[in-house]
Order: structure tokens, then C-alpha cells, then sequence
């Protein structure tokens, strides 16, 4: 498959390769030069982290710690 380099410098990755290599809209990718080749894989980086904390209320647990430092520091 022979693709062109458009004038911003953006190639389309061809959608078998996306399909096989599991890529969406809005995925991230890692770039890495191996002699003459570049090589495209998906960034697991952010994605293993992605949705990890949803459902806790972190927020809330930050605040109910911050109001708990204040009340020693005024006791003191």
C-alpha cells in the first residue's frame, strides 16, 4: 500500500491496519524510528490508566481530608 504525505505532514493509516492493530478515532499512538523504518503502535500509557478512577468520589475524599487538616490545625 503506497499512501502520500499530505502538506501537514499526515498520512492515512489504511483501515485494515487500523482495524487489525485495534485503532479508533481518538486513539493515541507511539512513534519510533527502527533504522530506515518508523513503526506506529498504540500507546498503551494512557489508555491502561483511562477509567480507572471513575466512580470514586476522590473530590469528596480531597475535601473531607482538607476540612479534617483544618480542624487539627485550629484545635492546635
Amino acid at each position: 500500500m503506497n499512501y502520500r504525505v499530505g502538506p501537514k505532514g499526515q498520512v492515512v493509516i489504511p483501515k485494515p491496519i487500523r482495524d487489525e492493530i485495534g485503532l479508533a478515532p481518538g486513539d493515541e499512538v507511539d512513534f519510533s524510528l527502527h533504522g530506515d523504518q518508523v513503526v506506529l503502535r498504540p500507546s498503551k500509557s494512557s489508555g491502561a490508566l483511562r477509567g480507572r478512577f471513575r466512580g470514586l468520589d476522590l473530590t469528596g475524599t480531597l475535601l473531607a481530608d482538607r476540612a479534617a487538616d483544618r480542624a487539627r490545625e485550629q484545635s492546635r
